[in-house]
């Protein structure tokens, strides 16, 4: 029951940055004259009809507390306008397309980054002062100093390109949908996985290597060799998951930044996600759009941190889920 709880309080909480982040997004966007609103709104080349629509739609002329309301009302219901940089398609729709492309990416470089990089720094940590260890420590110098763009042109050029060129076609650019089956959906993104995570997986090496070798220092380690039990019972049964808990802190808050990190995976390999998406909205001034990816950027986050709050309650007995 008290598990129910935590989980209530904390998507409660979620809630209310949400709406807190709404908010703001509302001051910056919508507080301000009609007419400056409507021309932001519907971009500079607006006619007047358009301007008139665009403030007809959104109650632009209403008293500054309904418009807040009703667009509040227009959120809960999914409702993210139109952009009229792409003919006056919805916004949703826009983001429906471009979103399995982007969450692709992302949850597979997340997991790859993950197996990697707590692989590699137990594995280091088990074997500290080895060769093994001394060589991971030169690939986490090598993994953090590499830009994502220039691993990512490296990989085409020396990976994709000598493949295609011999007849391996299975890793390919762009995007293809799972509908297209696994193999192909995979081929597409294995090297985009590749690259975003080479960087993270350096850094959870390192934090996990440290966690670990803390904590196999700690008394309780100690009392437990000292009955007698495994170097690897020691090790997995009761180090791992006291050395986990800052590793998965670290992950709630690099899932904010991951967003930010693949708007150039996703440019260097042609996928067409939401971070390309992104970049054009900016450089459009297509406000619509730019609103509708800070507020799912803040529910990404939002999600991603109560998942991470909950797994840090699981795996250290200190944290009371009351």
């Amino acid at each position: 029951m008290s598990v129910i709880w935590f989980l209530i309080r904390r998507i409660l909480t979620g809630l209310v940055v949400l709406w807190f982040v709404s908010t703001a997004a509302f001051l910056l966007f919508f507080a301000q004259s009609p007419l400056r609103v409507a021309r932001q709104l519907a971009g500079r080349a607006a006619t007047a009809q358009i301007l008139q629509e665009v403030t007809r739609n959104l109650g632009l002329n209403k008293p500054i507390l309904t418009q807040y309301w009703e667009y509040l009302d227009r959120l809960v219901h999914f409702n993210l306008g139109k952009s009229y940089y792409a003919g006056g398609e919805p916004v949703a729709t826009i983001v429906s397309q471009d979103l399995p492309r982007t969450a692709s990416v992302v949850v597979g470089g997340l997991v790859l980054w993950l197996i990697v990089g707590l692989a590699v720094g137990i594995l280091s940590a088990t074997r500290a002062r080895s060769i093994f260890d001394r060589f991971s420590t030169v690939g986490v110098l090598i993994g953090i100093s590499m830009p994502t763009f220039v691993l990512g042109e490296l990989l085409l050029r020396y990976v994709f390109l000598p493949l295609n060129e011999n007849g391996f076609t299975w890793i390919t650019t762009g995007y293809n949908g799972l509908n297209q089956g696994f193999i192909a959906w995979s081929g597409a993104l294995i090297l985009p996985w590749i690259t975003l995570a080479t960087v993270q997986a350096a850094v959870y090496t390192r934090l996990s290597r440290g966690s670990l070798l803390d904590t196999l220092g700690e008394d309780y380690i100690r009392t437990a060799r000292a009955k007698g039990l495994t170097e690897r019972r020691v090790t997995y049964r009761h180090a791992l998951r006291a050395a986990l808990t800052p590793v998965v802190s670290q992950l709630g808050v690099d899932v904010g930044a991951l967003l930010g990190g693949v708007v150039v995976v996703e440019n260097v390999f042609g996928i067409g996600g939401l971070g390309q998406q992104a970049v054009t909205a900016i450089s459009e001034g297509d406000q619509p759009t730019i609103l509708a990816f800070v507020l799912l950027a803040s529910a990404f986050v939002v999600v991603a941190n109560i998942i991470v709050d909950m797994t840090y309650a699981v795996l250290d007995p200190r944290v009371r889920i009351t």
